[in-house]
């Protein structure tokens, strides 16, 4: 998947500027798609000038002068066509995996560390996405959000990286006490 197609899905919910898209990024795409803003600001410019956004210019008083971008007829095309096109299964590509593979050869303390550090930020990932969650339901329940709201993809992109980060707290548990076992088997007189 390009980036392009995460911002325009992110520009359905209406213009926005690159400041807002790169926040939006941040609270519930990043679930799912990872970009820093450099990134989305040359795409931002790449899409416009493939004339699949335009921006329009907003003078403010005691602000820099913003630009906000909308998706034209080509990019709401675009953005169809890429909806259309048949999914693959993506493989998981994750350095801490290639080091619990290697644990039993390697330093397994450091190891251990880095799967902390791993459940620790799923966690708060987890606290993040139930803020928004809470927000996107604005006091409704989930079925009453589901049959009533304008857009729910967003909501179900969000319940996707909660489960995620849930299964990434209950792998990180497992492996921490897997390996704190077989250490303590290993660290037994003999």
């Amino acid at each position: 998947m390009s980036l392009r197609n995460a911002v325009m899905a992110a520009l359905l919910d209406g213009e926005a500027s690159g400041y807002d898209l790169a926040k939006a990024f941040d609270a519930s795409v990043a679930n799912f798609w990872m970009c820093t803003p450099q990134q989305l600001y040359r795409e931002l410019d790449r899409m416009e000038a493939d004339g699949l956004i335009e921006a329009r210019t907003v003078e403010q008083e005691r602000r820099p002068t913003k630009r906000l971008f909308s998706l034209t007829a080509a990019g709401f095309e675009a953005l169809a066509a890429f909806t259309a096109e048949p999914r693959k299964p993506t493989a998981i590509r994750d350095e801490l995996l290639v080091a619990v593979m290697a644990a039993d050869s390697g330093d397994v303390e450091a190891v251990k560390a880095s799967i902390r550090e791993r459940k620790q930020w799923a966690e708060a990932k987890i606290v993040r996405y139930e803020r928004l969650r809470a927000k996107l339901l604005g006091g409704r329940t989930e079925e009453e959000f589901l049959t009533t709201a304008e857009r729910v993809g967003p909501y179900l992109t969000l319940l996707r990286g909660l489960s995620f980060e849930r299964d990434n707290v209950r792998w990180c548990a497992r492996c921490l006490t897997v390996l704190e076992r077989r250490g303590a088997r290993l660290d037994a007189p003999t």
